[in-house]
């Protein structure tokens, strides 16, 4: 199999590697099904390309056939060598960036890379911001990236760590140096990893535990994220060292990894308390390894003797009494080796925590001792060159801790209203709270806050979900003394639609003693309650929620235990589903405008939490994109960032690809906190007319968008008859359910199935339906309103980050392709007339993009993808096809069809890897 790269200097390497890697495919095809089965993927393609490139009726007449025609066992294979020349060309691509980014930083003769930590140093020097306005900005800038176990990544662990191993394969092919025979070993090593990868099942047997996927969740972490974060701060601390050589740089830690898994219940049943304790112990299991690794190679290191150096006196003394509670065999056999003697002290107080009473309580105290070897060897190692393997260790103790990942909890605010109704009738404050006035509810709650007394009885008092409730609050109230207050900071709540929402989960803090109320009226509260606004209508109401819990006493003194601030999540996902994604984008802008400017007026520091999927149709895009298209304002306030599904092996599968991901957000923020990227000066140069215009585009546009998945009642019928939503959930890839409740209700229906399932037809409308119709409302008002258009987009980074989103979205829907799908609806002139609405749209918004962008065709502003997606397209396509008629025969066997429906989740997972992005 052969893929034909876009041929400039710079892919000719790329084109290497994929023609090396499609030859290596293509023997191992004719090993598994003989020349028969090489000829047919390849007279496949061939059909799929004459197609794509001259319309060709008569080929796809023969394609039609062909698919028709395949039979087991031959049509397996046949999807197989599709998908998994995607995840080779996916790799490839992958190395491709790392090696583009050693050819930037091995030129002499080139400026720094752009979005690189150096790009960010340079630019705030040439834009002379002062060292005391860096140093004050580092001190307030945040970005927190929370990985989470939302089902979208269809590719096994398993076959994750071939790619990875396929990656390092190809890394060091790449190496000058190499002997002949290296080379052929090497060779011969790729060829066996891609035979590896085609013996191995791509589909899991069965779903994951939540287990599984907080084991999935700690392995970036073990393979890269342990290692890169300390990196990235040491690598800006050197670039400021190196611009600004008269500073002494202290950078802070800046850059943060969470998670969910383990930690989010909303409609995930198996998380459960016990769950989420074993999550924790979990994640502290998994870091005292790696200190422990860390602590073994440094004692190797750490051969100093007192007999060659000066040691204080007080440092000896304090190792020989530490000693003392150290069992014989432990304590290190050499006196003279001092610090050899001290580590491992440290080492066996690493691996007694939360075993014994000789380990160590908090991460503080092992920085104390790693703090004390520091100050002991500054005494006699030379200045300025600081042993970088321990400030590593440093570092990584103050990002990591003993808990490795803040762990958020959340939950649906109607779980909360329903606990909360039973807890106030069984002590007979209300019989019916939760259908009292919103004001009645606020004023009933906040006399419980302010009352210390309890209003819960014994557990057996309640229903199984409400003690269940209350054992979570328990459990956080536990983790807090078993791993510290910073495993546990953030209690989120779904559907946040009013202020009582988020007293509920205070009421709930206080029983479990983690929100109190001293005699002498002060309030001490150590979770922060975070509302999670998902919904247009919520979107809208967020800026009065907050102002009225910022107006309030009990609330305020619970934020100034927070350091008077509050978290606040976007969604990204639900709002987009419920309004499409221009009005949902302009909404999430607008909220973030409206509060950040109120929160001022109450001295209120703010974390924005954008909720953001893999894929278009639910915020997804390159990490330093999502950053500068958010308010210019809100940056300061600090930024947390969901990261999901494919997207995090995407990012952070590859040592490498996650420090380029990294360094690009990192780099974005700084520049924009310090006011000096281009992005800012743009956003300065805001035109009170765009607001207008966005307006009244996102009111059209969510007219046009509920006039189809609203009010069209054919529509529903259409989502389910034309997409493999019902396909997809037989695949194993998440531990939670694809609906919030067992009904069939759109409302309850997911955002990740509802954004996979028009992924996998190349409809794609949830990331731009309606967007053209918006735009081109507007534009066509005025002659003059079109260069307003041209001007938000070359001037206003919100703007042209979603009109490039757009246009990436419309790149990757193919409605050639996708009209495939509507032989699926069970009445033909329904699925015909809703996809024709479709393509009119699509034409409708293709047209306006362009107008918009000046191009001639769309992504012409970014020809390696435009010419990475038209070169994948004739891969994709046969997968398309073949799903087509493979769902059409499974839905018509009334009993099922194990080896059908097999057949079909491998056409899921191979369209999946091949466009990418796909939830």
């Amino acid at each position: 199999m052969k893929l034909q790269q876009q041929k400039s200097d710079h892919t000719t390497p790329l084109r290497r590697d994929v023609n090396l890697l499609g030859s290596i495919l293509g023997d191992i095809l004719v090993h598994h099904g003989g020349e028969k089965l090489l000829n047919k993927v390849e007279n496949i393609r061939k059909l799929t390309k004459e197609i794509r490139s001259n319309q060709n009726y008569e080929a796809y007449t023969q394609l039609k056939e062909e698919i028709k025609d395949l039979k087991p066992p031959l049509r397996s294979q046949v999807i197989r060598a599709f998908s998994i020349y995607f995840h080779l060309v996916n790799i490839a691509e992958q190395n491709h960036r790392i090696r583009r980014r050693r050819e930037y930083q091995l030129r002499e003769d080139h400026g720094a890379q752009p979005y690189s930590l150096e790009s960010a140093v340079l630019n705030l020097k040439e834009n002379n911001i002062d060292k005391t306005v860096i140093q004050d900005v580092l001190n307030t800038l945040s970005l927190e990236l929370i990985i989470t176990a939302h089902p979208t990544e269809a590719t096994k662990r398993t076959v994750l760590e071939i790619q990875k191993r396929i990656a390092g394969i190809l890394k060091e092919l790449d190496s000058a140096q190499l002997t002949k025979g290296e080379k052929e070993n090497l060779e011969e090593s790729l060829f066996n990893e891609v035979t590896v990868l085609w013996q191995t099942d791509e589909l899991r047997e069965r779903k994951p535990t939540v287990m599984d996927e907080v084991r999935n969740g700690l392995y970036y972490f073990d393979q890269t994220l342990f290692d890169v974060l300390p990196d990235i701060h040491q690598e800006l601390e050197n670039r400021l060292s190196e611009v600004y050589p008269e500073e002494n740089w202290q950078v802070p830690n800046i850059l943060h990894f969470g998670s969910w898994i383990g930690g989010d219940r909303d409609g995930n049943p198996n998380v459960t308390p016990d769950i989420t304790w074993d999550t924790l112990k979990k994640q502290r299991q998994l870091v005292l390894k790696k200190y422990e690794a860390v602590l073994i190679e440094l004692m190797k290191r750490f051969s100093h003797s007192t007999n060659r150096i000066h040691i204080s006196e007080s440092f000896i003394q304090s190792v020989t009494e530490d000693e003392k509670h150290l069992p014989k065999d432990k304590v290190w056999r050499a006196e003279s080796e001092i610090y050899r003697r001290k580590f491992a002290i440290i080492l066996e107080k690493i691996r007694q925590v939360g075993k014994s009473e000789h380990g160590y309580d908090t991460a503080e105290e092992l920085l104390d001792d790693l703090y004390e070897i520091q100050n002991s060897v500054k005494e006699h190692h030379p200045t300025k060159h600081e042993l970088k393997m321990l400030q590593k260790l440093v570092r990584q103790v103050k990002l990591f801790g003993f808990h490795l990942a803040t762990l958020d909890i959340r939950n649906h605010s109607g779980e909360h209203e329903s606990a909360i109704d039973e807890l106030l009738k069984n002590v007979g404050i209300t019989e019916d709270y939760s259908q009292l006035p919103e004001n009645e509810k606020v004023k009933l709650l906040e006399n419980v806050l302010k009352d210390p007394r309890p209003i819960t009885l014994l557990n057996e008092d309640y229903s199984e979900e409400t003690q269940e409730m209350l054992k979570v609050f328990h459990l956080i109230r536990e983790a807090h003394k078993e791993f510290g207050e910073r495993s546990i900071q953030v209690y989120l709540i779904s559907m946040t639609e009013s202020a009582s929402d988020l007293l509920e989960v205070l009421v709930l803090a206080k029983e479990a003693g983690i929100y109190r109320l001293h005699t002498n009226g002060e309030i001490e509260s150590s979770l922060n309650v975070a509302p999670l606004l998902e919904t247009v209508d919520d979107l809208k109401a967020g800026p009065e929620i907050l102002k009225s819990l910022f107006e309030m006493d009990v609330y305020r003194k619970h934020l100034n235990n927070l350091g008077s601030n509050q978290e606040i999540m976007l969604g990204y996902s639900d709002g987009s589903k419920d309004g499409g994604t221009l009005t949902a984008n302009w909404r999430l802008y607008k909220a973030q405008q409206e509060i950040h400017d109120m929160a001022k007026e109450y001295n209120v520091g703010l974390k924005f939490f954008h909720g953001r999927g893999g894929s278009l149709g639910r915020g997804g895009g390159p990490l330093n994109r999502s950053i500068a298209s958010q308010p210019l304002d809100t940056l300061g306030d600090g930024v947390k960032i969901t990261e999901q599904g494919e997207v995090l092996s995407s990012r952070y599968l590859i040592r490498e690809i996650a420090y380029r991901s990294l360094e690009q957000g990192i780099s974005t923020l700084l520049e924009g906190a310090a006011n000096i990227s281009k992005e800012t000066e743009q956003a300065n140069s805001w035109d009170d007319l765009w607001e207008d215009v966005m307006e009244t585009a996102a009111n059209v546009s969510l007219e046009k968008y509920q006039s189809l998945v609203f009010k069209d009642e054919d529509f529903l019928t259409y989502f389910n008859d034309v997409t493999p939503l019902q396909e997809i959930s037989e695949l194993n890839i998440g531990s939670r359910p694809m609906k919030r409740k067992d009904s069939t209700k759109f409302e309850n229906l997911r955002a990740i199935p509802w954004v996979f399932a028009w992924t996998q037809n190349r409809q794609l409308i949830p990331a731009w339906y309606a967007s053209g119709t918006g735009l081109k409302e507007f534009a066509d008002q005025d002659e003059k309103n079109l260069t307003h258009l041209q001007n938000m987009y070359n001037n206003w980074p919100f703007f042209r980050s979603t009109i490039d989103n757009l246009q990436m979205a419309l790149t990757k829907a193919d409605l050639f392709t996708a009209k495939e799908y509507t032989e699926l609806a069970g009445d033909k002139d329904m699925g015909e007339r809703i996809f024709n609405n479709i393509a009119e749209e699509y034409e409708k918004t293709k047209d306006i993009l362009l107008k918009i962008t000046g191009d001639n065709e769309l992504l012409d502003h970014q020809p390696t993808i435009q010419e990475s997606v038209k070169l994948r397209n004739p891969y994709v396509d046969p997968l398309n096809f073949l799903q087509v008629e493979l769902i059409k025969n499974l839905r018509n066997h009334e009993n099922g069809h194990d080896e059908l429906l097999t057949e079909v989740l491998l056409t899921i997972s191979g369209i999946a890897a091949g466009l990418r992005n796909t939830g």
